[in-house]
Protein backbone atom coordinates (compact mmCIF):
# COMPACT_ATOMS: atom_id res chain seq x y z
CA UNK A 1 0.00 0.00 0.00
CA UNK A 2 2.67 2.31 1.18
CA UNK A 3 4.25 1.48 -2.29
CA UNK A 4 1.64 2.08 -4.50
CA UNK A 5 1.00 5.00 -2.94
CA UNK A 6 4.80 6.62 -3.17
CA UNK A 7 4.21 5.16 -7.07
CA UNK A 8 0.93 7.50 -7.45
CA UNK A 9 2.78 10.84 -5.87
CA UNK A 10 5.63 10.14 -8.15
CA UNK A 11 3.58 9.80 -10.91
CA UNK A 12 1.36 12.97 -10.54
CA UNK A 13 5.08 15.26 -9.53
CA UNK A 14 6.55 13.76 -13.11
CA UNK A 15 2.93 14.80 -14.88
CA UNK A 16 2.86 18.14 -12.79
CA UNK A 17 6.77 19.14 -14.36
CA UNK A 18 5.51 17.87 -17.47
CA UNK A 19 2.73 20.35 -17.28
CA UNK A 20 5.37 22.94 -16.25
CA UNK A 21 7.15 22.53 -19.17
CA UNK A 22 4.51 22.71 -21.66
CA UNK A 23 3.23 25.89 -19.99
CA UNK A 24 6.74 27.37 -20.02
CA UNK A 25 7.03 26.51 -23.78
CA UNK A 26 3.98 27.93 -24.68
CA UNK A 27 4.75 31.41 -23.20
CA UNK A 28 7.74 31.16 -24.75
CA UNK A 29 6.22 30.47 -28.32
CA UNK A 30 3.52 32.66 -27.86
CA UNK A 31 6.47 36.00 -26.60
CA UNK A 32 8.47 34.81 -29.67
CA UNK A 33 4.96 35.31 -31.93
CA UNK A 34 4.64 38.64 -30.38
CA UNK A 35 8.27 39.86 -31.16
CA UNK A 36 7.95 38.60 -34.62
CA UNK A 37 4.56 40.50 -35.66
CA UNK A 38 5.23 43.46 -32.94
CA UNK A 39 6.71 46.05 -35.74
CA UNK A 40 9.56 47.55 -34.21
CA UNK A 41 8.92 51.26 -32.74
CA UNK A 42 11.49 53.73 -34.31
CA UNK A 43 11.37 57.58 -33.68
CA UNK A 44 7.46 57.73 -32.07
CA UNK A 45 6.19 54.49 -33.39
CA UNK A 46 6.45 55.48 -37.07
CA UNK A 47 8.76 53.48 -39.31
CA UNK A 48 11.60 55.37 -40.60
CA UNK A 49 9.90 56.69 -44.15
CA UNK A 50 12.93 55.68 -47.05
CA UNK A 51 10.89 57.12 -50.11
CA UNK A 52 11.95 57.96 -53.74
CA UNK A 53 9.42 60.44 -55.74
CA UNK A 54 9.08 58.59 -59.04
CA UNK A 55 5.86 59.98 -60.41
CA UNK A 56 7.47 59.97 -63.58
CA UNK A 57 8.06 56.14 -64.72
CA UNK A 58 4.77 55.00 -65.65
CA UNK A 59 5.92 57.24 -68.74
CA UNK A 60 9.37 56.67 -69.01
CA UNK A 61 8.25 52.64 -68.87
CA UNK A 62 6.54 53.10 -71.87
CA UNK A 63 9.74 53.84 -73.81
CA UNK A 64 10.67 49.94 -72.15
CA UNK A 65 14.23 51.55 -70.99
CA UNK A 66 16.77 48.44 -69.29
CA UNK A 67 17.86 48.59 -65.89
CA UNK A 68 20.52 46.72 -64.21
CA UNK A 69 21.50 46.71 -60.52
CA UNK A 70 24.27 47.38 -58.37
CA UNK A 71 26.26 44.59 -59.36
CA UNK A 72 25.38 44.93 -63.13
CA UNK A 73 22.58 42.17 -63.71
CA UNK A 74 19.54 43.06 -65.75
CA UNK A 75 16.44 43.43 -63.54
CA UNK A 76 12.86 45.28 -62.91
CA UNK A 77 13.05 48.74 -61.63
CA UNK A 78 10.85 48.39 -58.59
CA UNK A 79 12.79 44.93 -58.12
CA UNK A 80 15.85 47.25 -57.61
CA UNK A 81 14.30 49.37 -55.16
CA UNK A 82 12.83 47.18 -53.13
CA UNK A 83 16.06 45.39 -53.18
CA UNK A 84 17.79 48.12 -51.55
CA UNK A 85 15.50 49.76 -48.79
CA UNK A 86 13.03 52.06 -50.78
CA UNK A 87 9.92 51.28 -48.53
CA UNK A 88 7.89 54.47 -49.44
CA UNK A 89 7.04 55.92 -52.71
CA UNK A 90 6.00 59.43 -53.70
CA UNK A 91 3.71 59.87 -56.35
CA UNK A 92 2.17 63.76 -57.41
CA UNK A 93 -1.42 63.81 -58.47
CA UNK A 94 -2.34 67.12 -61.01
CA UNK A 95 -6.18 67.17 -61.58
CA UNK A 96 -7.00 67.04 -65.24
CA UNK A 97 -3.61 67.25 -66.61
CA UNK A 98 -2.83 67.91 -70.83
CA UNK A 99 -2.63 64.01 -71.51
CA UNK A 100 -2.63 60.95 -68.51
CA UNK A 101 0.76 61.53 -67.19
CA UNK A 102 -0.13 62.32 -62.97
CA UNK A 103 -3.36 62.15 -63.78
CA UNK A 104 -6.16 60.33 -61.56
CA UNK A 105 -5.96 57.48 -63.42
CA UNK A 106 -2.72 56.60 -64.10
CA UNK A 107 -1.63 57.86 -60.46
CA UNK A 108 -4.39 54.88 -59.31
CA UNK A 109 -3.13 52.43 -61.16
CA UNK A 110 0.33 52.70 -60.10
CA UNK A 111 -0.32 52.74 -56.49
CA UNK A 112 -2.33 50.11 -56.94
CA UNK A 113 1.16 48.55 -58.93
CA UNK A 114 3.22 49.71 -55.71
CA UNK A 115 1.17 48.23 -53.36
CA UNK A 116 0.93 45.22 -55.16
CA UNK A 117 4.56 45.48 -54.16
CA UNK A 118 5.04 46.03 -50.83
CA UNK A 119 5.48 49.82 -51.03
CA UNK A 120 3.81 52.14 -49.17
CA UNK A 121 2.28 55.14 -51.47
CA UNK A 122 2.42 58.80 -50.91
CA UNK A 123 0.55 60.98 -52.76
CA UNK A 124 1.13 64.78 -53.26
CA UNK A 125 -2.12 66.71 -54.57
CA UNK A 126 -1.16 69.26 -56.80
CA UNK A 127 -4.71 70.80 -56.77
CA UNK A 128 -3.52 71.86 -60.13
CA UNK A 129 -3.04 70.56 -63.65
CA UNK A 130 0.35 71.43 -63.88
CA UNK A 131 3.16 71.48 -61.50
CA UNK A 132 2.62 73.38 -58.41
CA UNK A 133 5.60 75.05 -56.50
CA UNK A 134 6.35 78.57 -54.88
CA UNK A 135 6.27 80.54 -58.06
CA UNK A 136 3.03 78.85 -59.43
CA UNK A 137 0.09 77.53 -58.28
CA UNK A 138 -2.39 77.32 -60.86
CA UNK A 139 -6.55 76.85 -60.18
CA UNK A 140 -7.38 73.87 -62.08
CA UNK A 141 -8.73 74.73 -65.76
CA UNK A 142 -12.61 73.13 -64.53
CA UNK A 143 -13.03 75.23 -60.70
CA UNK A 144 -11.74 78.69 -62.80
CA UNK A 145 -14.66 81.14 -62.47
CA UNK A 146 -16.84 79.58 -59.09
CA UNK A 147 -17.14 80.69 -55.79
CA UNK A 148 -15.27 80.14 -53.13
CA UNK A 149 -18.31 78.23 -51.41
CA UNK A 150 -18.27 76.35 -54.62
CA UNK A 151 -14.26 75.48 -54.65
CA UNK A 152 -14.22 74.52 -51.29
CA UNK A 153 -16.78 71.76 -52.13
CA UNK A 154 -14.80 71.03 -55.09
CA UNK A 155 -11.44 70.61 -52.79
CA UNK A 156 -13.29 68.34 -50.55
CA UNK A 157 -15.07 66.09 -53.15
CA UNK A 158 -11.72 65.93 -55.08
CA UNK A 159 -9.67 64.95 -52.27
CA UNK A 160 -12.35 62.20 -50.50
CA UNK A 161 -12.21 60.65 -54.01
CA UNK A 162 -8.43 60.24 -53.67
CA UNK A 163 -9.17 58.96 -50.35
CA UNK A 164 -11.58 56.48 -50.97
CA UNK A 165 -10.20 54.85 -54.02
CA UNK A 166 -5.74 55.47 -53.46
CA UNK A 167 -6.21 55.05 -49.79
CA UNK A 168 -2.70 56.46 -49.53
CA UNK A 169 -0.73 55.75 -46.44
CA UNK A 170 1.12 59.35 -46.69
CA UNK A 171 -0.73 62.32 -48.38
CA UNK A 172 0.06 66.01 -49.01
CA UNK A 173 -2.33 68.72 -48.73
CA UNK A 174 -0.77 71.08 -51.82
CA UNK A 175 2.85 70.90 -52.71
CA UNK A 176 5.70 73.29 -51.87
CA UNK A 177 2.98 75.75 -50.65
CA UNK A 178 4.98 78.34 -49.56
CA UNK A 179 2.83 80.80 -51.23
CA UNK A 180 -0.20 79.41 -50.83
CA UNK A 181 -2.59 77.13 -53.29
CA UNK A 182 -5.26 77.54 -55.42
CA UNK A 183 -3.87 80.72 -56.83
CA UNK A 184 -5.78 83.74 -56.37
CA UNK A 185 -8.65 82.24 -54.15
CA UNK A 186 -5.93 80.68 -51.67
CA UNK A 187 -3.14 82.88 -52.12
CA UNK A 188 -1.56 83.34 -49.00
CA UNK A 189 0.18 86.94 -48.83
CA UNK A 190 -3.37 88.18 -50.22
CA UNK A 191 -6.30 86.28 -48.94
CA UNK A 192 -4.62 83.85 -45.99
CA UNK A 193 -7.74 83.17 -44.14
CA UNK A 194 -9.44 81.96 -47.75
CA UNK A 195 -5.98 80.03 -47.67
CA UNK A 196 -6.21 78.46 -44.37
CA UNK A 197 -10.08 77.34 -45.24
CA UNK A 198 -9.64 75.75 -48.56
CA UNK A 199 -6.22 74.06 -46.46
CA UNK A 200 -8.77 72.56 -43.89
CA UNK A 201 -11.22 71.25 -46.65
CA UNK A 202 -8.62 69.11 -48.02
CA UNK A 203 -7.67 68.10 -43.86
CA UNK A 204 -11.43 67.31 -43.04
CA UNK A 205 -11.82 64.98 -46.40
CA UNK A 206 -8.74 63.04 -45.48
CA UNK A 207 -10.06 63.20 -41.84
CA UNK A 208 -13.84 61.73 -42.55
CA UNK A 209 -12.30 59.08 -45.06
CA UNK A 210 -9.52 57.53 -43.26
CA UNK A 211 -8.05 56.62 -39.82
CA UNK A 212 -4.78 55.97 -41.01
CA UNK A 213 -3.38 58.14 -43.46
CA UNK A 214 -1.09 60.89 -42.26
CA UNK A 215 -1.21 64.32 -43.07
CA UNK A 216 1.72 66.39 -44.91
CA UNK A 217 1.94 70.16 -45.45
CA UNK A 218 5.05 70.96 -46.90
CA UNK A 219 7.24 73.91 -47.44
CA UNK A 220 10.16 74.31 -49.62
CA UNK A 221 13.66 75.59 -47.88
CA UNK A 222 14.26 77.01 -44.74
CA UNK A 223 13.58 80.74 -45.32
CA UNK A 224 9.59 81.73 -44.22
CA UNK A 225 9.07 78.33 -42.39
CA UNK A 226 8.49 79.45 -38.99
CA UNK A 227 6.34 82.15 -39.99
CA UNK A 228 4.75 79.60 -42.00
CA UNK A 229 4.30 76.73 -39.69
CA UNK A 230 3.21 79.06 -36.78
CA UNK A 231 0.29 80.53 -39.19
CA UNK A 232 -0.98 76.91 -39.72
CA UNK A 233 -0.47 75.43 -36.61
CA UNK A 234 -4.45 75.42 -35.70
CA UNK A 235 -5.07 73.31 -38.76
CA UNK A 236 -5.03 69.10 -37.89
CA UNK A 237 -2.23 67.77 -39.56
CA UNK A 238 0.64 65.02 -38.78
CA UNK A 239 3.99 65.68 -40.39
CA UNK A 240 6.30 68.76 -41.43
CA UNK A 241 7.56 68.06 -45.21
CA UNK A 242 10.49 70.62 -46.04
CA UNK A 243 12.16 70.57 -49.45
CA UNK A 244 15.94 71.02 -49.35
CA UNK A 245 17.89 71.23 -52.41
CA UNK A 246 21.48 72.90 -52.02
CA UNK A 247 21.21 75.19 -55.40
CA UNK A 248 17.49 76.91 -53.61
CA UNK A 249 17.76 76.38 -49.91
CA UNK A 250 21.60 77.26 -48.79
CA UNK A 251 23.98 74.97 -48.66
CA UNK A 252 24.41 74.19 -44.93
CA UNK A 253 23.49 71.01 -43.85
CA UNK A 254 23.52 71.89 -39.71
CA UNK A 255 21.34 74.60 -40.16
CA UNK A 256 18.69 72.57 -42.00
CA UNK A 257 19.16 70.08 -39.00
CA UNK A 258 18.82 73.36 -36.77
CA UNK A 259 16.07 74.24 -38.38
CA UNK A 260 14.16 70.45 -38.33
CA UNK A 261 15.21 70.53 -34.96
CA UNK A 262 13.28 74.23 -34.30
CA UNK A 263 10.19 73.20 -35.87
CA UNK A 264 9.07 69.72 -34.70
CA UNK A 265 9.65 70.54 -31.35
CA UNK A 266 7.61 73.66 -31.56
CA UNK A 267 4.91 72.43 -33.18
CA UNK A 268 4.84 68.71 -31.74
CA UNK A 269 5.13 67.22 -34.86
CA UNK A 270 6.94 64.85 -37.15
CA UNK A 271 9.34 65.71 -39.80
CA UNK A 272 11.11 64.38 -42.45
CA UNK A 273 12.36 65.77 -45.81
CA UNK A 274 9.81 65.68 -48.11
CA UNK A 275 12.13 66.43 -51.63
CA UNK A 276 15.61 66.56 -52.07
CA UNK A 277 18.12 65.14 -54.56
CA UNK A 278 22.13 65.54 -55.36
CA UNK A 279 24.18 65.22 -59.08
CA UNK A 280 26.77 62.29 -59.41
CA UNK A 281 28.28 64.56 -62.09
CA UNK A 282 27.99 67.24 -63.96
CA UNK A 283 27.41 66.34 -67.32
CA UNK A 284 24.91 65.71 -69.58
CA UNK A 285 23.07 62.27 -71.52
CA UNK A 286 20.91 64.57 -73.51
CA UNK A 287 20.25 68.07 -75.02
CA UNK A 288 18.01 68.57 -72.47
CA UNK A 289 18.99 71.41 -69.97
CA UNK A 290 19.92 70.34 -66.88
CA UNK A 291 18.54 72.08 -63.60
CA UNK A 292 22.08 71.81 -61.71
CA UNK A 293 25.61 72.30 -63.88
CA UNK A 294 28.02 74.17 -61.59
CA UNK A 295 29.76 73.97 -59.11
CA UNK A 296 28.78 76.57 -57.62
CA UNK A 297 25.39 75.16 -57.03
CA UNK A 298 26.95 72.26 -54.98
CA UNK A 299 28.32 71.93 -51.26
CA UNK A 300 31.76 71.92 -51.85
CA UNK A 301 34.64 70.61 -50.73
CA UNK A 302 32.55 67.92 -48.76
CA UNK A 303 30.45 66.80 -51.65
CA UNK A 304 31.76 66.86 -55.35
CA UNK A 305 29.16 65.77 -58.08
CA UNK A 306 30.83 62.35 -58.12
CA UNK A 307 29.38 59.07 -57.67
CA UNK A 308 30.50 58.95 -53.97
CA UNK A 309 29.47 62.59 -53.08
CA UNK A 310 25.93 61.86 -54.39
CA UNK A 311 26.32 58.93 -51.84
CA UNK A 312 27.62 61.10 -48.74
CA UNK A 313 25.42 64.06 -49.27
CA UNK A 314 22.28 61.43 -48.72
CA UNK A 315 23.98 59.22 -46.16
CA UNK A 316 24.32 62.84 -44.02
CA UNK A 317 20.46 63.55 -45.16
CA UNK A 318 19.67 60.52 -43.39
CA UNK A 319 21.79 61.11 -40.54
CA UNK A 320 20.43 64.49 -39.74
CA UNK A 321 16.94 63.60 -39.89
CA UNK A 322 17.72 60.42 -37.74
CA UNK A 323 19.31 62.43 -35.36
CA UNK A 324 16.36 64.45 -35.24
CA UNK A 325 14.14 63.59 -32.43
CA UNK A 326 11.01 63.83 -34.40
CA UNK A 327 13.01 63.50 -37.76
CA UNK A 328 10.54 60.25 -39.06
CA UNK A 329 12.27 59.82 -43.00
CA UNK A 330 13.34 61.59 -46.74
CA UNK A 331 12.26 61.28 -50.40
CA UNK A 332 14.44 61.58 -52.74
CA UNK A 333 13.02 63.31 -55.74
CA UNK A 334 13.80 62.30 -59.52
CA UNK A 335 15.17 59.17 -58.74
CA UNK A 336 13.75 57.65 -62.70
CA UNK A 337 14.75 60.59 -64.55
CA UNK A 338 17.26 59.15 -66.89
CA UNK A 339 17.85 60.26 -70.34
CA UNK A 340 15.08 58.15 -71.57
CA UNK A 341 13.84 59.72 -74.97
CA UNK A 342 17.74 59.17 -76.11
CA UNK A 343 20.77 61.19 -75.70
CA UNK A 344 19.60 63.79 -79.03
CA UNK A 345 16.64 64.67 -76.82
CA UNK A 346 15.62 67.91 -75.87
CA UNK A 347 12.74 67.41 -74.33
CA UNK A 348 13.25 64.88 -71.92
CA UNK A 349 15.17 64.64 -68.47
CA UNK A 350 16.72 68.28 -66.98
CA UNK A 351 17.47 65.67 -64.29
CA UNK A 352 19.49 62.84 -65.46
CA UNK A 353 22.28 64.11 -63.49
CA UNK A 354 20.72 63.82 -60.26
CA UNK A 355 18.44 60.23 -60.67
CA UNK A 356 19.70 57.24 -58.91
CA UNK A 357 20.90 54.59 -62.22
CA UNK A 358 23.66 56.09 -64.07
CA UNK A 359 23.52 56.84 -67.95
CA UNK A 360 24.05 53.10 -68.87
CA UNK A 361 20.53 52.78 -66.11
CA UNK A 362 23.09 51.42 -63.76
CA UNK A 363 22.03 51.60 -59.94
CA UNK A 364 24.34 54.08 -58.19
CA UNK A 365 25.79 53.32 -55.33
CA UNK A 366 23.70 55.83 -53.08
CA UNK A 367 20.96 53.19 -53.47
CA UNK A 368 23.05 51.77 -50.44
CA UNK A 369 21.53 54.54 -48.68
CA UNK A 370 18.11 53.55 -48.26
CA UNK A 371 18.60 50.75 -46.28
CA UNK A 372 17.67 51.96 -42.52
CA UNK A 373 19.53 49.88 -40.25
Amino acid sequence: MLRHHTQTVASNLKMNRVIQILIILLLFISCNKDDINEPIPENGNLKFISAVDISRYPEISNSNPIFYDKNGNQNNFLNILKQNGVNTVRLRLWVNPINEHSGFNEVKQFSQTLKTNGFKTWLTLHYSDTWADPAQQEIPMQWQGISLSQLKDSVYNYTEKIMTELQPDYIQIGNEINSGFLHPYGHISNNFQQFKELLNMGITAVRANSNDSKIILHFAGNEGSDWFFNQVSVLDYDIIGLSYYPKWHGKSLNNLKIKMKYLSETHNKKILIAETAYPFTLEWNDWTNNIVGLDEQLILPEYPATIEGQRKFINQIKKLTKEVENGIGFCYWGAELIAWKGNQSTDASPWENQAIFDFNNKALPVLSEFIIE
